[in-house]
């Protein structure tokens, strides 16, 4: 008798996106990603969080179109970076694209730093070990940052001269 099951007989059951908690998220981003971008909604416009001296987010709008807009957050870290070989700098430097859908309320990550259009799930195992969540994990990931940004950032301020 075997303690490990036969996967002959087992089928394995193929993941299935959770959809209502993936439109929760995507919504709860919304409304954070428009209270982080403040009134900084032309296409060019940037905001800058500093979390502490080591630390910083910036927030680009790329572009805008009738219901939808597109931004980019990137982590900027000051540790050493010219002493680091390409590969752990951009480590260091993760970067999200993200489209927010005006009409729907949603924010959606469409491209992270090593995958150019995220999926909605994934083949497990797979060439470059995604998992078959990801478009989950990536969303949650998006809300921390966030998160993070309104917690603890803090923003330049500018004075008039």
């Amino acid at each position: 008798m075997s303690f490990f099951p036969s996967t002959k007989n087992a089928e394995r059951k193929k993941y299935q996106p959770n959809l209502v908690s993936l439109m929760a998220l995507c919504a709860n981003n919304y409304r954070l990603s428009l209270r982080v971008q403040a009134n900084k909604t032309q296409v060019g416009e940037l905001r800058s969080f500093f979390i502490n001296d080591f630390l910083s987010y910036t927030i680009i709008v790329n572009e805008v179109t009738r219901y939808t807009s597109l931004i980019t957050i990137e982590q900027k870290s000051l540790i050493g970076l010219h002493t680091l070989n390409k590969a752990l700098n951009s480590s260091l430097h993760p970067r999200m694209t993200i489209r927010l859908y005006h009409d729907a309320c949603m924010a959606e990550v469409i491209s992270t730093q090593d995958i150019q259009q995220v999926k909605p799930r994934y083949d497990y195992p797979n060439s470059k070990m995604h998992q078959q969540d990801e478009k989950q994990q990536v969303n949650q990931f998006l809300n921390e940052w966030l998160h993070l940004c309104l917690e603890f950032g803090q923003v330049p301020v500018e004075l008039p001269s």
